[in-house]
């Protein structure tokens, strides 16, 4: 978008997301001014221009959104789509360099670029440019992914980042079922966090992203075409007192408690990645012995 007159002596437009202005006219004519002066403030250009930096982080925001559903369910993407998308800036942040994996699930590149007939240029392993032409790919999620380690430091000497947190991601795998207990429903490595009040733990729930629900705070996860929620108790609903993280759990779509035996792999690490958040923001103690 170019400069858009707004009153006499100035332009208007967005720069890096924002209101910018410049003078036309004086000896600062061309150049662009620190602050908006206060005769523009309420201008209809400045404030058509604001509501479109509103709109625009939303969008930035929404594609993120989308691209990590995307990731963490690994349901297959359209090439076309992705094709169709990409000429969008939000779109084409989002998708850059997310590992993908085509017609072969052994085949791991990072998105470059993809065309709307459905064409894909990946970098591969190997570090050669290639394409693709698959009808669909995934967006696996980490910890699916063969080799993850290789893949991180092929990453960092690439100097690749990623909008949606995919290849640095904290994941955890899922113990051999020989060492989970028959019975089990619950994990409790993340229980006992305290903090000063219900309201501040719900709080910390719902600014990283989770939902909270009667007395949970709750991640839905789609695992191998199988919707499960993971669970973390955080206290009473209308309690604002001092309250703990408790134990983790797992449910499926019909509100069943799952046994840990019965977890998939996405859903073990969502679940406990949830649950380690959470519990990062526990009042620390206090080292008496100092």
């Amino acid at each position: 978008m170019g400069w858009l007159k707004a009153g006499d002596g100035h332009e208007v437009a967005l720069v890096d997301g924002r209101v910018a202005v410049r003078a036309t006219s004086g000896r600062a004519a061309g150049r662009q001014l620190k602050t908006l002066p206060k005769a523009l403030r309420e201008h209809p250009e400045v404030d058509r221009l604001r509501r479109l930096s509103e709109w625009l982080d939303r969008h930035s925001a929404s594609c993120v959104a989308q691209v990590d559903a995307w990731m963490v369910s690994s349901l297959p993407v359209p090439t076309g789509l992705l094709g169709r998308v990409w000429p969008d800036e939000a779109w084409r942040s989002a998708l850059r360099d997310i590992a993908v994996v085509g017609d072969d699930p052994d085949e791991v590149g990072f998105l470059r670029d993809a065309t709307e007939s459905g064409e894909l240029r990946v970098v591969n392993l190997d570090g050669e440019t290639v394409r693709l032409s698959p009808s669909t790919v995934r967006l696996p999620h980490p910890v699916l992914l063969p080799d993850l380690e290789d893949l991180r430091e092929f990453a960092a000497e690439l100097g690749l980042t990623q909008r949606v947190e995919q290849i640095y991601r904290a994941t955890w795998r899922k113990p051999d079922v020989e060492e989970l207990a028959q019975a089990a429903t619950s994990v409790r490595d993340f229980s006992g966090g305290r903090f000063s009040s219900r309201f501040g733990l719900a709080a910390r729930a719902s600014s990283l992203g989770y939902r909270v629900s009667g007395g949970y705070a709750t991640s839905q996860i789609r695992d191998g075409g199988r919707s499960t929620e993971a669970a973390v108790w955080i206290g009473e609903p209308y309690w604002d007192g001092e309250t703990e993280t408790g134990a983790l759990t797992w449910h499926d779509q019909d509100g069943r408690a799952l046994a840990l035996r019965e977890v998939g792999p996405v859903a073990w690490s969502e679940g406990m990645r949830m649950a380690a958040a959470l519990h990062a923001g526990r009042v620390m103690e206090e080292d008496k012995t100092s």
